[in-house]
């Protein structure tokens, strides 16, 4: 699915953030979950877990697992919960989003009540189907749900299955959502606006290709006008690409001016690389951690 201005790879999600996620295959599902739950953990959050409801709790604790390492001593001590949109709006209960809704504020609660510093929640969206629930009354609920974000203690992915979602059910969700995330860890996207482009994602060995061609076309395509490149949706910035954007900047015959937008980690690398010698470039920091 193509990149754009929300588009996000789940290591930057933080609690705030309402993702779409989408998959087709029945082992990448899990990779996106892995990493968002994980890194939770690692944060002191609880998480919590609403897989497609035939998938028994153990069996989806042993594939995120697979992805992200052993969870045991998180799920033994409460911090990770295996649960389901039936368990959590109520045995017998139909949906509504405001009695979803006010569950979710009440997690929240909890949660915050635990000690831990807030929550989690992937949800993924089978539970529509086992619930036999109006598809356009959860489409509403997607695009209405902000209040439960306000308070930067609450994060939630919504994961579609593209064989059991329409195409325009899909791309509509996609598009109500703050964020969408990219569908695999490592992937790598690159979103290109009038004069600036945007890469997402991990510009490392295996999507050096992308980043490279990415760099290029922008670059050449603005002439003699400036471009400015961000770097900031990066998750990963390996020490080639870095060198790569660095030679491409640098033999570019287009643009006087080449902006390059960076956090702080990123702005190093390229300084270390030499990055002051090139005339064109011009380093924007964010000021952001990382």
């Amino acid at each position: 699915m193509r990149a754009d201005t929300h588009t996000l790879a789940v290591e930057q999600m933080q609690l705030g953030d309402h993702a779409f996620a989408h998959y087709a295959d029945d082992d990448v599902r899990w990779e996106v979950p892995a990493v968002f739950a994980h890194q939770g953990l690692a944060r002191g959050e609880k998480v919590i877990v609403m897989m497609d409801p035939a998938c028994p709790a153990d069996d989806a604790c042993a594939r995120l697992a697979a992805y992200g390492g052993s969870a045991d001593a998180a799920r033994v001590g409460g911090q990770l919960v295996f649960s389901s949109m039936r368990e959590l709006i109520g045995p017998g209960e139909s949906f509504t989003a405001l009695r979803q809704m006010g569950r979710l504020r009440e997690e929240t609660e909890r949660a915050c009540q635990q000690g831990f510093a807030g929550l989690r929640t992937v949800i993924d969206m089978a539970w529509v189907q086992d619930l036999g629930t109006d598809v356009g009354d959860v489409m509403r609920r997607e695009k209405h749900a902000d209040s439960l974000f306000d308070s930067r203690q609450y994060a939630e992915i919504c994961t579609y299955d593209r064989r059991r979602f329409g195409p325009g059910v899909v791309e509509e969700m996609r598009v109500s959502h703050p964020v969408a995330l990219l569908e695999r860890p490592g992937d790598l996207q690159a979103y290109q606006a009038p004069g600036e482009l945007c890469l997402i994602g991990d510009a490392d060995m295996a999507t050096g290709d992308i980043f490279r061609a990415a760099v290029s076309v922008a670059i050449r395509s603005q002439g003699g006008r400036p471009v400015l490149v961000d770097l900031t949706r990066l998750s990963f910035l390996s020490t080639g690409c870095a060198r790569d954007l660095l030679l491409l900047i640098e033999q570019a015959g287009g643009p006087d001016t080449v902006a390059v937008r960076c956090r702080p980690l990123q702005a190093r690398i390229l300084h270390r690389l030499g990055a002051v010698t090139i005339g064109r470039l011009v380093l924007v920091g964010t000021g952001d951690g990382g």
